[in-house]
């Protein structure tokens, strides 16, 4: 079940919405096969694996991470693909959420003579899947915070000019990040100042679908987000504003106002909607306070720096209490990263 967890990360975010799937296959103590889901409408990890068989699969075991599906979609059911096989035993490391299968997969596979465990390296599956599981759960992306702070706490002297704290192995971590996701938001004061292209550079990957929330859409069209064409790009706005247009450009998908700004749960949910399954929030300050104070973030990258600021204004607005559980802390070069989750996986893993 490692090897086949190995194999589903390989897939990436290419595979969104769809999750991350990996199989082995087993006989006589043997893998004869092995496969991964690696883009989304292609063949799922089960089918993978018995194409790549180097021998007749006949009451050979599987390995699989997450529940075979048992509906016609973009490919025909994994359970029949199993049992057609000759497959013997399953061994499952989680069930599928979807409502769509939720166990029905198990229970056609057991129906039709095959044995199956599930339970095996469960909350592994669910750590290299929650974007999909909160997805398919809530209807809204799993939500990731970076912020760089000095060694004072402080993301920059003022909301009007650029602070670069951290060094080169930093910005290569935020960059696989990026790559790592479907989309990265930031707020429309960040937009203006940084002007960032938002794409993956430092690394090897898929650029992210740019978004970036512009209440009244009054963000020049000069900047990089609207002119380079190196990733899609969506505006989020007022419902009172846009009701919704597809541009060369962008896309302006409206949202809800609350008390004069877009309301950040609304903002997910309008994200959701759009087949987002995970989203990095890359500032500022304003955009990270607002899903911080509404409990909005599930995980939180926190990059420090050794510099002091002194007498700056924008203050860290990212706090660790109880309620969050320090994963990783690392050396970044010269900078230190903390990587914490928020106690509410083992709820999606259950």
């Amino acid at each position: 079940m490692e090897l086949a967890l190995d194999l589903a990360r390989r897939g990436g975010s290419a595979v969104s919405p769809n999750p991350k799937v990996g199989c082995i296959l087993v006989k006589n103590g043997d893998i004869i096969g092995q496969g991964y889901h690696q883009e989304y409408g292609g063949p799922h990890a089960e089918v993978m694996a018995l194409r790549d068989a180097v021998t007749d699969p006949i009451d050979a075991t599987a390995y699989v991470t997450l529940e075979p599906c048992s509906f016609y979609g973009k490919t025909p059911p994994c359970t029949n693909a199993l049992v057609e096989s000759g497959i013997r035993e399953v061994f499952v490391a989680m069930t599928d959420p979807n409502p769509g299968i939720d166990g029905e997969g198990l229970s056609i596979l057991r129906a039709r003579g095959v044995r199956v465990t599930t339970g095996i390296l469960a909350e592994k599956a669910a750590e290299l899947n929650k974007g999909y599981i909160k997805w398919i759960v809530e209807g809204k992306p799993w939500v990731i915070a970076k912020a760089a702070v000095s060694a004072d706490d402080y993301m920059g002297y003022n909301a009007t000019s650029q602070t670069w704290l951290t060094g080169e192995e930093s910005r290569i971590k935020v960059h696989r990040l990026r790559s790592e996701v479907n989309a990265v938001l930031i707020g429309r004061q960040t937009a203006l100042v940084d002007d960032p292209r938002l794409t993956v550079r430092e690394t090897v990957g898929e650029n992210p679908v740019r978004v970036v929330a512009d209440t009244h859409c009054r963000l020049p069209l000069t900047l990089n987000l609207f002119r380079d064409q190196q990733a899609e790009t969506i505006v989020l706005c007022s419902e009172m504003d846009q009701q919704g247009t597809l541009t060369s450009y962008c896309r302006y998908v409206p949202v809800r106002e609350l008390n004069g700004q877009l309301d950040p749960e609304q903002m997910l949910k309008a994200l959701g909607k759009l087949d987002i399954t995970t989203l990095l929030i890359e500032g500022g300050r304003h955009i990270l306070a607002s899903f911080f104070a509404d409990d909005l973030i599930d995980e939180i990258y926190l990059f420090r720096s050794e510099q002091h600021l002194g007498k700056a204004e924008l203050g860290n607005p990212l706090h660790l209490s109880e309620n969050w559980v320090v994963k990783t802390k690392i050396r970044s070069g010269a900078d230190e990263l903390t990587i914490a989750q928020k106690r509410k996986l083992k709820c999606l893993q259950e």
